[in-house]
């Protein structure tokens, strides 16, 4: 663990002073002005990893290619016996949408064909990559989000979450997936992934459901159970609203030793380049977070007359992770003291401002269960070339071990990679 804190404040000894004295929300500089610059558009370019090439960690660590030639893999889970499960899936193209959006989803390789599956990955040998790979469950409907518990593995759908019976070492699913909830499908962009995270006692089983729209655009009628996450009792099946006005709370985690779940969420469009840094926040059982009509304490100017009020009770984000990066994953280090943690956030990166940003997986320091400093860059190298807009992959979603080890899922570069200390 003091190594990875090391590793952070070799790439920002600013963070450490932060600690000290830390703000209202960490990471966060003076907020621009809505429009002080243009809305813009600005798709990356895919083009792969070339043989040799492989994201960069800080000294003291390794980067090992654990799977490649997935197909647009999303999100892992790591199995109680060391294997690690993949959902495999992409957004649906719309036909309907701007010349301008179907070009940049075909650039970014967000969009086409949906392998609808989960892989299971083992690495029998232990040695850091995965020899063994298995199609453990297919025909599914844009998957994202997995957890397993009590004899069940649980799928998040795009359009519901989905179980069937499960146990450890198994290379193959058969059974019907049974439904446990239906969700609204589809969304904003890319709102269609539902993540999953189960409670410590395994009882509640908390799903994340995304904005159909930017800011509400369509009506609120058509945002019900969106922005959102919601709690499901799986003994009894009832489910509740945990805590609402998240635009897009992808990444949850718990941080040890604590009962406080934290998300890493998409902020708004539209209103510049610096405008609304996404953000990972200590989520409150009720709270309300602002979407759409505020952001960091500010009213949106879309809603310049919309629901005021609601200001007041509005909760605060935690820590800032950059405007329009598209914060997607987030996990903490495990076998770590209650006063040394860090939790990675993955950045996907984002079409709407004119410099690229994001491309990353950044570290934020805490400790007893909250942030002490900035985020700081932890995995890097994914961009090829910023000024022609090329990237050879993007960090998605992020898993940790028992062993300190991190697993980077990078759905553009079809691979899962393996960060370790070498020392």
């Amino acid at each position: 663990m003091r190594t990875i804190l090391a590793a952070v404040s070799a790439l920002g000894l600013a963070a450490g002073a932060m600690a000290q004295t830390p703000p209202p929300v960490l990471g966060l500089k003076t907020q621009a002005e809505p429009y002080a610059t243009a809305s813009v558009v600005n798709h990356p370019k895919t083009i792969g990893w070339p043989d040799g090439r492989k994201p960069v960690a800080p000294r003291g660590y390794e980067v090992i290619k654990f799977a490649g030639g997935l197909d647009y893999p999303r999100q892992a889970l790591l199995l109680p016996n060391g294997d690690m499960l993949v959902a495999e899936a992409r957004t649906k193209p719309k036909l309907d949408a701007e010349p301008d959006v179907q070009r940049g989803q075909a650039l970014s390789k967000t969009t086409g064909f949906s392998a609808n599956r989960i892989t299971l990955l083992r690495d029998a040998d232990r040695d850091g990559v995965a020899e063994q790979r298995f199609v453990l469950i297919d025909g599914l409907n844009q998957p994202f989000g997995m957890q397993y518990a009590n004899g069940r593995l649980y799928v998040a759908n795009t359009d519901g979450v989905v179980s069937v019976p499960f146990s450890p070492g198994q290379t193959r699913v058969t059974a019907t997936p049974q439904p446990l909830v239906s969700l609204p499908a589809g969304g904003y962009n890319n709102h269609w992934t539902r993540n999953l995270l189960l409670s410590p006692d395994a009882r509640t089983l908390y799903v994340s459901v995304g904005s159909a729209s930017n800011v509400g655009e369509h009506g609120m009628d058509e945002e019900k159970r969106r922005a959102a996450i919601l709690a499901i009792d799986l003994r009894s099946g009832r489910e509740r609203l945990y805590a609402s006005g998240l635009r897009n709370p992808v990444g949850m985690a718990w941080a040890p030793g604590s009962n406080t779940l934290w998300a890493a969420v998409n902020e708004r469009d539209q209103l510049g380049d610096d405008i609304a840094p996404d953000y990972l926040v200590g989520v409150r059982d009720g709270g309300f977070y602002g979407w759409p009509y505020s952001y960091y304490g500010k009213q949106d100017p879309r809603h310049a007359n919309t629901r005021r009020e609601l200001l007041a009770t509005t909760s605060l984000p935690d820590v800032a992770v950059g405007p329009h990066a598209a914060a997607l994953g987030v996990a903490f280090a495990k076998g770590t003291s209650a006063a040394q943690q860090v939790a990675y956030v993955a950045r996907h990166g984002s079409r709407n401002r004119s410099a690229f940003i994001g491309y990353v997986v950044l570290a934020v320091p805490f400790a007893n269960g909250r942030p002490t400093a900035a985020p700081q860059p932890f995995l890097t190298g994914f961009v090829a070339n910023e000024k022609s807009g090329e990237v050879y992959g993007r960090p998605v979603s992020v898993q940790t071990r028992d062993d300190g080890a991190i697993f980077v899922v990078d759905d553009a570069g079809d691979t899962v990679w393996l960060v370790r200390r070498t020392a």
